[in-house]
């Protein structure tokens, strides 16, 4: 699956509930494990590969793989604690944010089965980080306004050049093509 960047429109648009968990959303679980280990990442919600569902996977500390499905963070602690953080949509691009240190979260799992867990530590991180994602705000959004911003225009002058690489490798190829058609089409006249 394609992790949409930062830029793309549905990044920054709020996810709609699942109404009903079907093979489809479970097949879409699973590619979206592959995916996130693919690009060792620690958590992936829907709307990085492009799907505007209020469902993302997690994978902390302990290995175990979470789905949260329909998410609610129902409370959250006091204390507060800063951690450098990254995400799979901004590559390269690092923070620390401050958060809740400790959260508490009611969503469903892969079986449509309604669960609360009370998490701490990295898994408390990963459900707000994600839990943001289906709101449509970004870790950057939670930072430095300063650091935001640029962190925002740089992705877009690179996004701006990979862009500009793809057509003239696009242009390059469909002039070989057109070489190679003309010899053919000189071939068949001869013929």
């Amino acid at each position: 699956m394609r992790i949409y960047k930062l830029g793309e429109e549905v990044l920054r648009e709020k996810a709609v509930p699942i109404e009903k968990v079907t093979d489809e959303i479970r097949t879409l679980i699973g590619d979206m494990f592959e995916t996130m280990v693919e690009a060792n990442g620690v958590g992936l919600a829907a709307p990085q590969v492009g799907k505007k569902l209020r469902l993302f996977v997690a994978v902390a500390d302990d290995d175990v793989k979470r789905v949260f499905i329909n998410p609610q963070i129902v409370s959250t602690s006091e204390e507060v604690g800063d951690y450098e953080e990254g995400c799979l949509s901004i590559p390269g691009v690092y923070e620390t944010i401050r958060r809740p240190v400790r959260v508490t979260v009611q969503a469903l799992d892969e079986n449509g089965k309604p669960f609360t867990l009370e998490a701490d530590g990295l898994l408390a991180r990963i459900i707000q980080h994600e839990t943001d994602h289906l709101d449509g705000i970004l870790f950057i959004d939670r930072g430095d306004p300063e650091f935001a911003e640029k962190t925002k225009e740089q992705f877009k002058q690179r996004e701006e050049k990979a862009a500009k690489r793809r057509a003239e490798k696009e242009l390059k190829k469909n002039r070989i093509a057109a070489k190679i058609a003309a010899k053919e089409s000189k071939k068949s006249v001869l013929h």
